[in-house]
């Protein structure tokens, strides 16, 4: 018989079909270390696509997640800093990004292995940063990771929504932006159906490969077409851009919000260390050409148009480009959206619920408030980097860093780790203090700076187009006008 295939478990099947729980370093009970992905062994389809958890669906999940709408901001974000600021952002933050990654991997792996020893099961339950905070610093921690969290992927879910109704406008403009928010957000409704990260292998795999197609039309597509007639590139200009413009590149390599989940789908989660490092690298090749081409080719008239698309000549490569990303994006809802169900499941007692219909049902008041946030707030671009400076800055950068060092503050502790300092990086006090300036960084640079420029961005575009806005930032109809009357003799 085949085994009851759970997509929330990290479970591996042997050959009579006993399912046994995998730990953190991918050794079960009977198994020896080695590392298979179900079934029993047996090929079939629905494993090809459906049931991932190795190395390298963790690095398609990763790198798939960390850059999907936020690709068409970054000209923007380059005309509010300059070229060589732009580069060297994506670079510094880029890396941060990996590091605090990697922390967040270490924890996992730190919580994981005092449960295991204490006999705690995780074979119906999947592993969230709150219940990992909880485990190793106490409930005020949990409360916090639990708060930041969640509110950031509610408006990473929001953005993504927000940028469905952006694009499309762009192959269909008879519609305006609200309505395509109302119909794209029942479609990202239907994410409630896809159990885990576990199942986002065929997904990961097709988001990546949208991705990397728009990048490259971007790139190749701003070179063929040259810089426009009187192109300048001021940038920049105000320190209020600058600050928007850096707390965007802050948000884009911020994207680890979901890695404790996407590590706890793993087989061996306890390989993820580097992954996310690997898959930025990729990330680098995607963002700089085609941020920096359109950045050269357009220069200071991105300004007031956030979407990279908004500036490109109606092509059939271009709207194969906007509907590749439209589907990347319903993927990127997805990712943002399941830690969510997950939590809301928790709460409600429905988290190790068989049936994926009942499920499914349960997370569906999560949708809404979603929904309804990105019909108030449809500022593409702008909302990024408030995110970016009041959100992301806490979540996947302050608070992985002080937890790495309050986990680690003792000398049982440092002597007891189940994972050591890294090979380039081997001093525990090397650790501390590299931790210790990405807090007070960005603390200062992020949340401060980057807040208060962000914040009075955001403010401006309620200010000049409201909330609930019809059609943010799309070009005003022209205006017929009336016929001269003819003299009368």
């Amino acid at each position: 018989m085949v085994p009851r295939e759970q997509a929330e478990e990290a479970i591996v099947a042997d050959g009579n079909g006993k399912e046994e729980e995998v730990g953190v370093m991918g050794v079960s009970a009977g198994d020896g270390g080695e590392e298979h992905g179900g079934g029993g062994g047996k090929f079939s389809m629905k494993n090809l696509l459906w049931h991932g958890g190795s190395v390298w669906d963790a690095w398609f999940s990763c790198a798939s997640n960390q850059v999907a709408q936020v690709l068409l901001t970054l000209p923007y974000s380059f005309s509010q800093l300059g070229m060589i600021s732009g580069v060297l952002l994506q670079l510094f933050y880029g890396f941060m990004g990996s590091w605090t990654a990697y922390l967040i991997s270490v924890l996992y792996v730190e919580y994981r292995s005092r449960k295991e020893k204490e006999g705690v099961s995780f074979k119906n339950h999947v592993i969230q940063w709150f219940e990992v905070l909880d485990g190793l610093l106490g409930p005020y921690w949990k409360a916090a990771g639990l708060a930041f969290n969640c509110t950031f992927l509610l408006f990473g879910s929001v953005i993504q929504l927000i940028a469905c109704a952006s694009n499309i406008y762009y192959i269909n403009d008879r519609l305006d932006k609200r309505t395509w928010t109302y119909i794209f957000g029942a479609c990202c409704a239907t994410t409630v159906f896809i159990p885990s990260f576990h199942n986002y292998r065929i997904w990961s795999f097709l988001g990546l490969g949208m991705t990397t197609y728009t990048a490259w039309y971007l790139a190749i597509a701003a070179l063929i077409n040259g810089q426009v007639e009187g192109v300048t590139h001021a940038g920049p200009t105000k320190l209020v851009l600058y600050f928007t413009g850096a707390t965007n590149i802050l948000y884009t390599f911020g994207g680890h919000a979901v890695t404790v989940e996407i590590m706890h789908a793993m087989w061996k989660p306890a390989k993820f260390k580097y992954i996310y490092l690997l898959a930025t690298l990729y990330v680098f090749t995607l963002t700089l050409p085609s941020a920096s081409a359109m950045y050269w080719a357009f220069g200071d008239e991105l300004l007031t148009h956030s979407n990279a698309f908004s500036l490109l000549p109606k092509t059939g490569w271009r709207d194969a480009a906007v509907i590749l990303m439209l589907i990347h994006q319903f993927i990127t809802f997805g990712f943002a959206c399941t830690p969510l169900y997950f939590v809301w499941e928790k709460v409600i007692g429905m988290h190790d619920t068989k049936s994926i219909c009942l499920r499914a049902l349960a997370r569906l008041p999560i949708v809404v408030p979603i929904w309804f946030l990105a019909i108030i707030f449809p500022f593409f671009g702008p909302i990024n980097s408030a995110v970016g400076a009041l959100l992301v800055s806490f979540t996947v950068y302050i608070i992985p860093a002080l937890a790495h060092i309050l986990t680690y503050r003792t000398a049982s502790a440092r002597l007891n780790a189940a994972e050591k300092p890294p090979f380039f990086l081997p001093s525990w006090t090397g650790m501390f203090l590299l931790n210790m300036f990405i807090v007070v960084w960005v603390l200062v640079v992020g949340f401060g700076l980057g807040g208060w420029a962000s914040m009075v961005n955001f403010i401006r575009q309620i200010d000049t187009f409201g909330l609930f806005a019809k059609c943010y930032q799309c070009p005003k109809p022209a205006v017929a006008q009336s016929p001269v009357p003819l003299p009368h003799h």
